[in-house]
């Protein structure tokens, strides 16, 4: 078989998996993680990593600068059918809740960075912003073997949630959830 048979066979075992690079045994991650699509909070507590993330444009982002305000973070990558699907309901969803709750979302596309600036100039998002991570340094810190994953961390930059899969960002149950981090339960 080719190399270029081989790439492609590849490439076409992530997508139909699901976007899946867990290994075999499960791989790394929580012991009793959520299943796909559900709301996980096996790693409530712990800090958003000090990750710098860049943008196309030469910008630098700190995650661990962002205290302060509850993050959204997003890991995705163009090639990720259930991330492409999830991005305009992110974007929506960031857009209602500006000014409550910041959406970052971080690329783990390798290599060529212009098909990320591709894939948000055509589709022309209102809020969220193009950050790279060409060195899936968050998927190795998290722990997340699957995209996309979303983690919720609150204003202390600490983990209250995370979501493994795509997930209907535009239902009720999404927003209550995101609320969480906005204003936390009083004990």
């Amino acid at each position: 078989m080719s190399r270029s048979s081989l790439t492609l066979a590849a490439v076409l075992t992530l997508l139909i998996g699901g976007c899946d690079r867990a290994a075999p045994d499960g791989g790394q991650g929580p012991a009793k993680a959520a299943p796909a699509g559900e709301i996980d909070r096996s790693m409530a507590g712990e800090l958003m990593p000090a990750v710098n993330l860049d943008s196309a444009r030469g910008e630098v982002l700190n995650l661990g600068a962002l205290q302060g305000t509850p993050v959204l973070l997003n890991l995705w990558a163009t090639w990720c059918a259930p991330c492409v699907k999830e991005m305009p309901l992110l974007d929506d969803l960031a857009v209602d809740m500006d000014g409550e709750i910041r959406v970052v979302t971080a690329s783990q596309d390798l290599g060529d960075r212009q098909k990320v600036v591709d894939f948000f100039a055509e589709r022309d998002f209102e809020l969220i912003e193009p950050w790279l991570d060409p060195q899936n340094r968050l998927m190795e810190g998290l722990g997340v073997d699957v995209l996309p994953t979303t983690i919720l961390y609150d204003a202390l930059g600490q983990e209250v949630w995370r979501i493994t899969g795509d997930y209907d960002w535009s239902s009720p149950e999404a927003r209550a959830a995101v609320e969480e981090a906005i204003a936390p339960p009083v004990p």
